[in-house]
């Protein structure tokens, strides 16, 4: 998966779907975001980006979800 891009590049606007979480987060780390919807095959749209971009705001199964650069580096996605 490390030609894919990943959660944190994306733009305000943009619409990417997840193809899956890095082998290298902290199992934690991983049971968190899965808990929270981030699983394979789901939409997410980058809805608010903080001023020094970190946290990023996206919509997640019609949720909004806030989520640090150096957890979102770890969602390896594919833009739409």
């Amino acid at each position: 998966m490390s030609n894919h891009q990943h959660l944190g590049l994306l733009r305000k606007g943009q619409t990417a779907v997840i193809i899956g979480i890095s082998p290298d987060c902290k199992n934690e780390i991983k049971r968190r975001l899965l808990d929270l919807g981030f699983v394979k095959g789901t939409k997410i749209v980058v809805q608010n980006i903080s001023p020094l971009r970190d946290p990023v705001a996206y919509t997640i199964h019609d949720t909004q979800i806030s989520l640090r650069k150096e957890n979102s580096c770890h969602i390896f996605i594919e833009i739409k």
